[in-house]
């Protein structure tokens, strides 16, 4: 599988409209761009392609990258940045399947599947798919699996994309604090790439109302508030899982200059043959 990393930023994305900050200038000095979430998947073996999240940055993401239009979507949760690029499927696509989880989440009171069949209703191209979390389903010739994770208050999920005829293994955290659930870490496990929420350095979490949480064994955080991972969550998720390569996205702008480019963290545009 071709993996294309098209969106890597959090909801503001980087540079951050507005933001005069010396991460912000240094991304405008180099041509970097973090969008907002969505991650592109060519099935080599059949050419189809497969979207995870339909970023509000869709258009941009494809121009900008060159690449083809996709066959089928995931989307995780129903977070703007994740979900709102959806309409962009009007006038460009004859056909999409979206594949969404079932379950209904007490919050909203609708699962993931029911909130985009409600909100892209006028969307006649647009056919929703729920599936269940744990079980695995065909989509582009992939094995696909969503995984509860942990980003409160709404249910979201992480993915388990597999190709059958290579084995090349695809995983990514979601949006999600450290306290993945020890189910979802095993089907996340043995990942030739990993991508995984980091959102700011642990430093960060001394300015976050709520802090940090899930600390290591030397007390670093590996949670930033309750929703996301820091940088090094992400990193002792990835060892803990086995990850061959960790990618660490939905990062924003707060990382460091000298930092804020460099692997693992992602920018938009990488490329990965799996």
């Amino acid at each position: 599988m071709r993996v294309t990393l098209l969106g890597t930023g959090d909801t503001a994305g980087t540079p951050r409209p507005g933001c005069d900050c010396d991460t912000c200038l240094a991304a405008r000095e180099r041509g970097v761009e973090r969008t907002r979430s969505s991650v592109h998947v060519v099935n080599e073996t059949t050419g189809d392609v497969l979207l995870i999240e339909t970023s509000p940055d869709f258009r941009q993401q494809f121009l900008a990258n060159d690449v083809a239009l996709p066959d089928a979507a995931v989307v995780t949760h129903i977070h703007f940045d994740h979900l709102d690029g959806m309409g962009n499927v009007y006038r460009l696509l004859d056909h999409l399947p979206v594949y969404a989880a079932d379950e209904t989440d007490p919050k909203t009171g609708e699962s993931v599947a029911e909130t985009i069949r409600r909100k892209y209703d006028y969307l006649d191209a647009v056919s929703v798919l729920p599936r269940s979390p744990h079980e695995s389903f065909c989509v582009c010739g992939f094995d696909v699996t969503l995984v509860p994770v942990d980003h409160p208050p709404l249910l979201t999920y992480g993915l388990r994309v597999e190709e059958p005829e290579t084995g090349a293994v695809l995983a990514l955290s979601g949006d999600t604090s450290y306290r993945v659930p020890d189910d979802s870490r095993d089907a996340l496990r043995d990942a030739d790439l990993l991508l995984a929420d980091g959102i700011v350095p642990a430093s960060l979490c001394a300015y976050h109302p709520l802090g940090g949480r899930d600390e290591g064994p030397d007390g670093t955080p590996r949670t930033f508030g309750t929703k996301h991972m820091t940088k090094e969550g992400a990193q002792a998720l990835a060892d803990d899982l086995n990850a061959d390569t960790l990618r660490v996205v939905h990062a924003a702008h707060r990382y460091p200059p000298d930092e804020a480019f460099d692997p693992p963290l992602a920018v938009d545009g990488e490329t990965f043959d799996l």
